[in-house]
Parts: C-alpha cells; sequence; structure tokens
C-alpha cells in the first residue's frame, strides 16, 4: 500500500496521477468530444441533441440555474433561433420579483434551479466532476486528456450494472464509474428515451454522449473564445519571438565578423 502511495504521488509530480486517481474513484471512459484539444470545437449538432435529451429526460430532476435561455442562441453552443429560444424559456415559470407571481419565463431569464432538492444542479457539472485534472490544478492533463468532465458523465449515466441494494430505507444502484460503486440515482437513460430532430439514432450511449457534451458546453459557455484567443496569442508570440531572433543576429552580426576575421588574421 505504501508503495502504490509514493507512486502515485511520484506520478503526480509528472502530472500522470489523475488517470490513475480516476480508475481508483471508479471507471472513466476517455470519449473522443469535438471540443477536446487546442482546436477542438463544440459539435452544434451534437450540443442541440443533447439539449433535447436535458429538456425531456434530466430536467424532471435537475436544474440548470446559472444558465439563462437565451445562450441556447450562441453561436458558439446550441445556436437556436429566436423562436425556439423563446418557446424553450416559455415552457417554465419563474417567479417575477417586479410584480411578485409566477410568470412565464423569457429568454433573459435562466434556467429553474433543481426541482427534487436532493438532485443537484448541473449547470456546472462538467468542471465540478472533470475526471483528469493535473497535480495542484496546473491543467497539465487537460492538455494530454481533455477536461474530463463530459467523459465522467458520459460513463456514469452508462456505467449501471443493474445491481440494487437497499440501505436504511433508500435504495441504491450499483455504478462502476460513480466513486463509491453504488449511487441512488436510478438508470435513466435505456436507449430511445427521446426522438431526435435531426434523426439521429438515440441509443443510450448517444444519448449519453449527447447531454454530456452540452452539460460541457453549459459549464464552459465561452471555451471556443478562449481557444481562439489562445492561438492568437500564441502566433502573436511566435512573429515576435521571429522578429527578436532576427534583430538580435542583426545587431551582433558586425561584431561576430570582427571576430571571425580577428580569428583568421591571428
Amino acid at each position: 500500500m505504501k508503495i502504490r502511495t509514493v507512486l502515485i504521488a511520484g506520478l503526480a509530480a509528472l502530472g500522470l496521477a489523475a488517470p490513475l486517481a480516476a480508475e481508483e474513484g471508479g471507471h472513466v471512459k476517455d470519449y473522443a468530444f469535438s471540443f477536446e484539444g487546442p482546436f477542438g470545437v463544440y459539435d452544434q449538432k451534437q450540443l442541440r441533441r443533447g439539449l433535447q435529451v436535458y429538456l425531456e429526460v434530466c430536467s424532471a430532476c435537475h436544474g440548470l440555474k446559472y444558465v439563462p435561455f437565451r445562450s441556447l442562441g450562441d453561436p458558439d453552443g446550441p445556436g437556436l433561433g429566436e423562436k425556439a429560444v423563446k418557446e424553450i424559456a416559455a415552457q417554465y415559470e419563474v417567479m417575477d420579483p417586479d410584480i411578485g407571481e409566477m410568470r412565464a419565463a423569457r429568454p433573459s431569464d435562466y434556467f429553474p434551479k433543481s426541482p427534487n432538492p436532493k438532485a443537484p444542479d448541473l449547470s456546472l457539472m462538467a468542471k465540478a466532476r472533470a475526471g483528469f485534472h493535473g497535480p495542484m490544478g496546473l491543467g497539465i492533463n487537460q492538455v494530454i486528456y481533455g477536461m474530463g468532465g463530459a467523459e465522467y458523465i458520459a460513463s456514469l449515466l452508462t456505467g449501471f450494472t443493474g445491481e440494487e441494494k437497499e440501505e436504511a430505507g433508500q435504495t441504491f444502484y450499483e455504478n462502476k464509474t460513480f466513486p463509491v460503486g453504488w449511487i441512488a440515482m436510478p438508470p435513466v437513460l435505456t436507449g430511445d428515451d427521446v426522438e431526435y430532430a435531426d434523426g439521429t439514432k438515440a441509443t443510450a450511449e448517444q444519448e449519453a454522449q449527447d447531454v454530456a457534451a452540452f452539460l460541457m458546453w453549459a459549464a464552459e459557455p465561452k471555451m471556443m473564445t478562449r481557444k481562439r484567443m489562445g492561438f492568437v496569442g500564441v502566433v502573436y508570440l511566435a512573429i515576435l519571438a521571429s522578429l527578436l531572433y532576427l534583430t538580435n543576429k542583426t545587431l551582433w552580426a558586425a561584431v561576430k565578423r570582427r571576430r571571425e576575421k580577428a580569428a583568421a588574421e591571428g
């Protein structure tokens, strides 16, 4: 046991301990999501499918209280039209503090909080459950493996074994991804839970990946903007480094020639 602890501590120094830690807590499958890597982008069709899974399945228990309805129209997100955003918002009621009464939600409002007080809000779940964090928050493993949150969610939704047990009047379901192995949430995706508008076959695996991608966007809606800014910054630094290198060569060229001449004469 001590040897294993020392090994994990050593690997942590190299930024490799997170995958081992993920395996200790539960099996997390490394899905290939389109938004991974420095040049990855969200798949808009997948985000729309994931939104559909959330609205028709997950929203019965879980909320998205930090996500405004208007963000569903973001071009880097689901990219829905104004009419579609209004229609989705109108499905919910929110408390209007000005009139002190409930009213139909508007695009400027936020998704409501979880209707089930025991069910966690999903707004930041993909960040809170990141499976491949680097040591001490350095983010080394994010570069290699991706954030890991979407992988964790998809793995959790497909990780049920079918086994159940009851403790203190509460039913628990075996899940090979959940850290302690048993979870109070029952299996929610069985396949054909939704009828995708784009005609994609709604298998349990497909639904899990789609809603996981949507929740990754909900947690990181500005990821694409940051990547574009980062790329511009890298290009700028590369150009600057090249100019500094050429300037340095030009400034020291005369000195180098004199030294070479002196060496040749001596």
